[in-house]
């Protein structure tokens, strides 16, 4: 098991907030590089990320993650400026108020929080592999316990909206679901990948809107951790002598529901992948 990862390079997309915000420092201190993959800035008077952004041990890329031609772009320009990534944080995400779809036409918390994360994992594998962790952490949820039924079906285009245990739960089941059946596969390579839940964080922000139920808001503001609680246990993953595909709450290996389904997904995203993403732009 690593100790730490003090001068390796760690890519994180959701950087520039949150749980993801709050990894960012506390690798930046550890004096890991930071590859930040993020739609909006780091905050500007952040003076630890922008002096870290004026040495380039954090080196950032913009892009709205969820419209693929936006992501190409990124993710072409993080393949021809960097060398290798030791870690890869798919980290980026978050719950919205009502239906949404992506530019692709694809449900929002499906496209973001479970295509895109095997997008960026297949495009940087070639980065990966030159590293020397050559580890994958997708930052899932464990808002799926309480889902009754599962339909991977239904996930591009969903019936009914529910915040938080909606689509944004099953998006997440579904990321989990996939990197269960990938994973195995991956680690023949040589690369590990896990799924982690960082637990209930208090990640609201003012004047952003978010798919958290109004019942619970009081409840996350007066009694859930710092985002910082979420950073640790994506980062106690990492280092973490986990089997490939394992999915972690409290940093403890849970059994998914609906594994039956897992196959279903992953063929769902990488017929995604091979016939729409890599289209784009020809």
């Amino acid at each position: 098991m690593n100790t730490n990862l003090s001068g390796k390079i760690v890519l994180i997309t959701g950087a520039s907030s949150g749980i993801g915000l709050a990894l960012t420092h506390q690798l930046l201190l550890e004096g890991a590089q930071i590859i930040a993959l993020i739609r909006t800035g780091f905050p500007e008077d952040d003076t630890a990320i922008q002096a870290a952004i004026g040495t380039r041990q954090l080196r950032v890329y913009q892009a709205d993650l969820s419209d693929f031609t936006s992501l190409k772009v990124a993710l072409e320009q993080i393949k021809n400026n960097e060398t290798k990534i030791d870690l890869l944080y798919n980290n980026a995400g978050g719950s919205f108020p009502e239906l949404m779809l992506s530019k692709q036409g694809r449900e929002l918390h499906y496209e973001l929080q479970t295509v895109v994360p095997y997008i960026i994992t297949m495009e940087l594998m070639a980065l990966l592999k030159k590293g020397t962790l050559k580890r994958v952490v997708h930052t899932s949820t464990n808002a799926f316990k309480t889902m009754k039924r599962f339909d991977p079906e239904t996930l591009d285009h969903p019936a009914q909206f529910k915040m938080l245990f909606g689509p944004y739960a099953a998006s997440k089941l579904a990321l989990s679901l996939w990197t269960q059946e990938l994973a195995p596969h991956l680690a023949l390579e040589g690369i590990k990948m896990i799924t982690v839940d960082p637990g209930g964080n208090n990640t609201m922000r003012k004047g952003k809107q978010s798919g958290i139920p109004f019942y619970l808001k009081p409840i996350i503001r007066l009694f859930f951790p710092h985002p910082s609680k979420g950073a640790s246990l994506l980062y106690q993953g990492a280092l973490g002598d986990h089997i490939p595909g394992a999915y972690l709450t409290k940093n403890k290996l849970v059994e998914l529901k609906f594994v039956q389904h897992a196959p279903r997904v992953l063929e769902k995203v990488r017929a995604i992948y091979e016939y729409m993403y890599k289209e784009v732009g020809k």
